[in-house]
């Protein structure tokens, strides 16, 4: 009965890596317009640095470093880009992009977030 548990649990760990790939492809091809991508940079170097610090080293906010966020869920900080957190001085941004854009900013952020808006059309 150990044996055969333990097979399912392989089996479903292999498929949530692959379902969580073919996610992050996904956004990877979703990747914004080339003027949407730069208006998204500023965005979160002026919008979201005001917080988090214009280099995204932390401030009010936690720092956006790929190190800070390395054990981190990619989805759990989609969510809060666009969810905000309650109790927090977090707000969500939900209403100025949409989750493919969100995933876009997190895969970035987790990449090592572009200094210029320019900079973000070599990124993708």
């Amino acid at each position: 009965m150990g044996a055969g548990r333990s097979m399912w649990v392989h089996v479903l760990v292999l498929l949530g890596v692959a379902l969580l790939a073919a996610q992050t492809a996904q956004a990877e091809l979703a990747a914004p317009e080339p003027a949407r991508r730069a208006a998204l940079v500023n965005m979160v170097r002026q919008d979201c640095g005001s917080c988090h610090g214009l280099t995204l080293k932390g401030g009010l906010g936690p720092a956006l470093l790929p190190e800070t966020l390395a054990d981190k869920p990619a989805e759990s900080l989609v969510a809060t880009v666009l969810h905000g957190r309650p109790g927090s001085a977090m707000p969500g941004w939900s209403r100025f992009m949409n989750a493919q854009e969100a995933a876009w900013i997190v895969a970035r952020l987790m990449d090592g977030f572009p200094q210029l808006a320019d900079s973000a059309e070599t990124r993708q």
